[in-house]
């Protein structure tokens, strides 16, 4: 079996029918989107513009110490012609975590990169909800699949959205949506980046390309046995085997907080919503 991830010119009308009805179930007035000059979120700015109309496209810049990027999003911004903003958030970050770290008996000269750049991604978070709540907006995510599957993402940070129209594409697919969708080439062919630090890459910190990572996530998607999807795609049990550890070690990212049963029917377990989520 050679395992090949499918992608239809289908997709792109999937997406562009469920945000509008996102939009529309919400009755929102602006469609928020963190824009990073990233492949994902230019995929999201210019799918929502042609979905619903530019000028209901609200783009926020949100540079953070080094992980600055701003001109990319800026000039993409313009040139698919939607309304932007950027917040400097360095001083907003300095205070949050001088705040934090007062009476902190750790080692503060070292933090974990992962814990202030966890702190950057939340505060972005709290920026598109300021703004969304003030312009009776709804924010869009940004996240795709590889992203959700493996726990590449901040839980309650880039994880903290209303929709997420790439949710069901893996990387893979989100750049050949970005081909149909005429985004920049120097947007897509830049080394994808979570932008939590200078020089961070996303292969470099999953340890395996996106290619690669992907057909190992799709096997386990279809449920086929670890031999089987080691065999297909040419890589060592042991690659795909990390893989499915990180799936399911990440799985507590996908859900809203564990609610501990004691009724009849529980939130986020066996209660069940009557909302069209205009997922038909």
């Amino acid at each position: 079996m050679n395992l090949q991830i499918p992608y239809s010119k289908e997709y792109k009308t999937i997406i562009m029918g469920f945000i509008k009805k996102r939009v529309e179930v919400a009755s929102a007035k602006k469609v928020l989107i963190g824009l990073s000059g990233g492949v994902d979120s230019s995929v999201v700015a210019k799918i929502v513009a042609e979905a619903v109309g530019k000028e209901l496209v609200l783009g926020l810049i949100m540079p953070v110490k080094e992980t600055k990027d701003t001109q990319v999003a800026v000039g993409f911004a313009e040139e698919i012609g939607i309304e932007y903003q950027i917040v400097e958030l360095d001083k907003a970050f300095s205070t949050l975590l001088n705040t934090y770290l007062k009476g902190f008996a750790g080692d503060v000269q070292h933090l974990p990169q992962m814990v202030t750049g966890n702190l950057s991604s939340r505060l972005r978070m709290t920026t598109l909800y300021f703004y969304a709540n003030l312009l009776n907006g709804i924010v869009m995510g940004t996240s795709n699949k590889t992203e959700l599957l493996t726990g590449y993402f901040t839980k309650y940070g880039d994880g903290g959205t209303d929709a997420m129209p790439l949710g069901d594409l893996y990387k893979t697919q989100v750049f050949k949506l970005a081909e149909e969708l005429a985004i920049p080439r120097h947007i897509i062919s830049k080394k994808p980046t979570a932008g939590f630090y200078k020089g961070q890459t996303d292969e470099d910190e999953l340890g395996i390309d996106y290619p690669t990572l992907d057909k190992i996530l799709y096997g386990i998607e279809l449920r086929l046995e670890t031999e089987e999807i080691s065999e297909s795609i040419g890589v060592e049990r042991e690659v795909v085997r990390r893989i499915e550890r990180m799936v399911q070690k990440a799985a507590h990212k996908r859900f809203l907080g564990i609610v501990a049963k004691v009724g009849v029917r529980t939130p986020g377990f066996d209660w069940r919503e009557n909302i069209d989520f205009g997922l038909e």
